[in-house]
């Protein structure tokens, strides 16, 4: 079993990758493999409505970060997004990204993700939603904690101090790992019911 955690924060080990860390550790834990990709700092451009998706599926007229980020997601049993909260949405360059990503896409349907959020004290809540959108017109069941996914913190040893954050974030890795089993049991069972 391997989750894809997408790092979207410009800071390659700063709050974002905190509490996407603190995830990964949980996953081991359970027997899952995990893999952070940071999507960088490097300007990344935004959909430009061309059309070119729609006939040449998996791709993007503009490059090759999205056919990369559709394969790396495809290969995964699971995918959780990070971002930091940035005027109480996500980070641009991961926004500009998964706008790309989410319609070049053939299909993500049945995997299961979650969206993360990192900010110091307040836009956590549009971020997180603005993420969940990605996967519920997608089909892909959103898995949940105990409350919402985020932590709080400035800087990465200030959100290593939320602790009741990094509870949420790993009771999510739980719960990924739970839902996965759980998805490739029913698949299981429906085979073996379709191969009587």
């Amino acid at each position: 079993m391997k989750v894809l955690l997408i790092n979207g924060s410009p800071h390659a080990t700063g709050c974002t990758y905190t509490a996407l860390d603190e995830i990964a550790r949980q996953l081991k834990s359970n027997g899952a493999e995990s893999e952070i990709w940071q999507i960088g700092n490097k300007p990344l451009n935004g959909c430009i409505a061309c059309g070119y998706c729609r006939a040449n599926r998996n791709q993007c007229s503009q490059g090759g970060e999205v056919a990369d980020a559709i394969a790396k997601i495809k290969e995964a049993d699971g995918v959780i997004i990070g971002s930091p909260v940035h005027f109480a949405g996500i980070a641009g360059n991961l926004s500009s990204l998964l706008d790309r990503v989410f319609c070049a896409k053939d299909s993500f349907a049945g995997k299961p993700a979650a969206g993360i959020v990192s900010c110091r004290r307040g836009g956590n809540a549009t971020a997180h939603d603005r993420l969940n959108k990605y996967f519920t017109i997608s089909q892909m069941p959103v898995v949940s904690s105990q409350y919402w996914n985020g932590v709080h913190g400035n800087t990465p040893e200030e959100v290593r101090q939320d602790l009741e954050g990094l509870q949420i974030m790993r009771t999510l890795a739980n719960n990924m790992v739970w839902l996965i089993n759980s998805i490739k049991a029913g698949e299981s069972f429906r085979n073996k019911i379709a191969g009587a």
